[in-house]
């Protein structure tokens, strides 16, 4: 076996999830806020362009870069959100943004070669730099400091083997954004920026800001899942450097030809016509996120960051544990709530537990009942 595999870790919240689908497969009622998976179905303009896709027989091989109305409908959402003047042929559409994420690693990245990424982070990253031969490099976010992934931080970390910086704003697991100083500084250190902004459109305070604002030599990663909510569609895309875009193509055609071509289709009509969806869903999201982080705070959780965006509450439970995993599967075999445990996200994650709320404000609320019965 390839010595790289061994050295990933699961990705422990998917451990979460199946276990309570085993539960649930018992009878046993499960409360999930664990999945960081959209509870809305699709928006009817996105059911009505995939199943006219199929009606038209849209269903064949599409161009390996993407259906270029569908490259040019994101090159319209960028210029349209953030004012930047991008081009389709500089877009790369993918099955999900996990396959943007692995070209784009491989392409920068080789035997031996650093990546650096924040503590507590988003668990996969380390792994997808695992599987392109190079070394994922921490640094850590502290809770007194609200999670903020530093530019004088991260500029420590800094060596010759440095091929890429990992940000991600609205950020998995804590819901904070990267303020437009820190993204302009990272800029500055002629390092290429890989931007994860899977959440933008799901903003309640602030304003996401995308580092192509701040320049080019980035990779910004995106997709339809969480804004659109179309996470079994599987659509993501990459924005790269003109330069490199010849490179990525022949990695998405070797690797994975296309994406699906009917999931393009419906991506095109979710860019065009489903803002009013997504205006709904995340006023919806708000009221959950303002219920869940007050009613952890009764129930005696520390939020030291209240979420700015996506849908996720990182709680410090160091009250009640200091072994999150355990924690965690406790609270799911004894109270029947999914939560994930921060050592998921790093070992700075340890201490603290992850909660949904993508998930109905009715369930949010009977699973804050158990969980509040369990910690009696």
């Amino acid at each position: 076996m390839n010595p790289l595999v061994k050295q990933m870790t699961s990705f422990i919240v998917m451990d979460v999830l199946e276990r309570a689908q085993e539960l649930a497969r018992q009878g046993i009622d499960i409360i999930h806020l664990e999945v960081g998976e959209p509870d809305f179905t699709l928006p009817a303009c996105v059911s009505e362009a995939a199943r006219e896709a199929y009606l038209q027989n849209r269903t064949h091989y599409t161009h390996s870069l993407g259906d270029i109305e569908l490259r040019e409908a994101i090159a319209g959402l960028y210029r349209q959100e953030y004012g930047v003047g991008i081009s389709p042929g500089q877009i790369v559409v993918t099955s999900g943004s996990s396959p943007a994420i692995l070209m784009a690693l491989l392409l920068l990245c080789e035997a031996g070669s650093e990546v650096i990424l924040s503590n507590p982070g988003y668990p996969c990253y380390r792994n997808f730099v695992l599987a392109c031969n190079a070394k994922p490099v921490d640094v850590m976010l502290r809770a007194e400091d609200g999670f903020q992934f530093r530019a004088e931080e991260i500029r420590k970390k800094i060596s010759d083997k440095t091929r890429a910086i990992f940000i991600n704003s609205p950020m998995n697991p804590t819901g904070t954004l990267l303020s437009s100083q820190t993204m302009q500084e990272l800029a500055g250190l002629d390092i290429p920026i890989i931007s994860d902004e899977i959440y933008h459109g799901l903003v309640y305070e602030g304003k996401a800001h995308s580092m192509l604002e701040f320049t080019d030599n980035t990779f910004v990663i995106n997709g339809f899942s969480k804004r659109f909510a179309m996470t079994g569609l599987r659509l993501g895309y990459l924005i790269a450097p003109e330069k490199h875009v010849r490179d990525l193509q022949k990695l998405q055609q070797n690797l994975f030809i296309c994406a699906p071509s009917t999931a393009q289709r419906a991506g095109i009509s979710a860019i065009r016509h489903a803002d009013a969806d997504v205006q709904r869903m995340r006023a919806i999201y708000d009221e959950r996120r303002r219920y869940l982080v007050g009613r952890l705070k009764e129930l005696g959780f520390t939020i030291h960051t209240e979420p700015q965006g996506a849908f996720y509450v990182f709680a410090d439970a160091r009250r009640f544990t200091n072994d999150s995993y355990r924690f965690a599967f406790d609270v799911l075999e004894k109270a029947h709530v999914g939560i994930t445990p921060g050592v998921d996200f790093g070992t700075n994650g340890e201490g603290f537990v992850r909660f949904s709320y993508a998930n109905s404000l009715e369930n949010i609320k009977t699973g804050m009942d158990r969980l509040a019965e369990y910690l009696k």
